[in-house]
C-alpha cells in the first residue's frame, strides 16, 4: 500500500452565526465535522458531495488558508499547524491549489507569463531569465503556446484560463495538488480536455491529487479512491469501482441514482429520499431526516466511519445490511 502523504485526524471547523439584530442568540455551524482521512502518495482521491457540504472548506484547511477549530493535519508526519515561518514557506511550495473559477482566480492586470512565474518570484527561485524559461516550459506542457505568453487573461477562453491556473500550480513542482471543482464552469468538451491533461500531468510530474467535485461522472473518470461527504462528515470511503458498483451508504446511493444515463434502455433503481441537506438535529445521524432506512438507533447515536470490509469504510449503523 502506498505511503500516506497527508493524514487528517479529528479535523473540525465551525463558524458562529448570530440570528439577527433582535435575536442575538448564536448558533454554531460545522462546516467540517470531526473528519478522519488519508491522502496516499501518488493517488487521486476524489471528494464528492452536494454544494455546501464542506468540500472547499476542507481544501482551504489543507492549504492552510484557514485554521481549524480542532484536530490536526499532518504532511509527511508533521502537523502543518505547528510549522514555523520557514517550514510553512516550504509547505506552500509542496501543496498547491487549482481554483474553481478560471475567470476570477487570475489577475487581469498581469500577462499569462507573469501570472505563471509569480510563485517563483514570491519564493525567490532563480533569476528573471530562468523564471521566464521555466514558466514558458510549463505553458507548453499544459497546451499553451509561446506566442500567448504576453496576452492578458481576458484574451483567453475559459479552458485556456484554467490551463494558466494549472500551470501556475505546477510551476513550483509541488507534491500535492488540490483541484477544487476545476472543470465545473467549463463546457463538456473542454472538461474532457482538462481532465485528460490533469491525468497526463499527474504521470509526468509524479503528483498526488485531491480532486473535489459534485459531478459523479467527473469523479469516476479521474479518481482512484472516492470519499463521499455529507454536512461536514465523510460518510463513505472506498475504491472507485466499489463506490459505483456496490455503494453502501444511503446518501451515496441517492447521489448515484440521480446521475443521468446516456443509455435510454438502462433502468436504474431510484432511491426515494426526501428533504434537503441542513438538518438542525443535535444528536444521531446527520442524514436521518432524509434516510428511507432510518432505525431508532439513528436518532440517538451518531455513526462513526468504520471499516466494512478490506477496501471500504462507511458511517452508517446499517452498513452491510441494507
Amino acid at each position: 500500500m502506498p505511503d500516506s502523504l497527508v493524514e487528517i485526524r479529528e479535523l473540525t471547523k465551525n463558524y458562529t452565526l448570530s440570528s439577527g439584530l433582535f435575536r442575538p442568540q448564536k448558533r454554531i455551524i460545522y462546516a467540517v465535522n470531526h473528519i478522519d482521512l488519508q491522502i496516499l502518495k501518488g493517488e487521486t482521491l476524489g471528494l464528492v458531495g452536494e454544494s455546501g457540504c464542506g468540500k472547499s472548506t476542507l481544501a482551504r484547511l489543507i492549504t492552510r488558508l484557514e485554521k481549524p477549530s480542532s484536530g490536526c493535519i499532518t504532511f509527511k508526519n508533521k502537523n502543518i499547524f505547528s510549522y514555523d515561518k520557514d517550514e510553512l514557506k516550504s509547505y506552500r511550495r509542496n501543496v498547491q491549489i487549482i481554483f474553481q473559477d478560471p475567470y476570477s482566480s487570475l489577475n487581469p492586470r498581469k500577462s499569462a507569463l507573469n501570472i505563471i512565474k509569480e510563485p517563483l518570484t514570491i519564493h525567490g527561485l532563480g533569476d528573471s531569465k530562468s523564471r521566464s524559461e521555466t514558466a514558458l516550459k510549463i505553458m507548453s506542457n499544459v497546451g499553451l503556446s509561446k506566442e500567448q505568453a504576453n496576452r492578458y487573461s481576458h484574451e483567453f477562453s475559459g479552458g485556456q484560463r484554467q490551463r494558466i491556473g494549472i500551470a501556475r500550480a505546477l510551476v513550483l513542482n509541488p507534491e500535492l495538488v488540490i483541484a477544487d471543482e476545476p472543470v465545473s464552469s467549463l463546457d463538456i468538451s473542454i472538461q474532457a480536455q482538462i481532465l485528460n491533461l490533469l491525468k497526463e500531468l499527474k504521470r509526468d510530474y509524479n503528483l498526488t491529487y485531491l480532486f473535489i467535485s459534485h459531478d459523479l461522472n467527473v469523479i469516476r473518470y479521474i479518481s482512484d479512491r472516492i470519499a463521499v461527504m455529507y454536512l461536514g462528515r465523510i460518510v463513505e470511503l472506498a475504491l472507485n469501482g466499489d463506490i459505483y458498483n456496490r455503494p453502501i451508504h444511503p446518501y451515496t446511493r441517492m447521489l448515484l441514482s440521480a446521475v443521468p444515463s446516456c443509455d435510454p434502455g438502462k433502468r436504474k433503481r431510484m432511491v426515494n429520499i426526501k428533504g434537503e441537506a441542513g438538518s438542525e438535529n443535535k444528536e444521531g445521524c446527520a442524514f436521518q431526516t432524509r434516510c428511507p432506512y432510518k432505525k431508532e438507533i439513528c436518532a440517538k447515536l451518531e455513526p462513526l466511519l468504520e471499516k466494512v470490509d478490506e477496501r471500504s469504510f462507511c458511517a452508517c449503523h446499517l452498513a452491510g445490511s441494507i
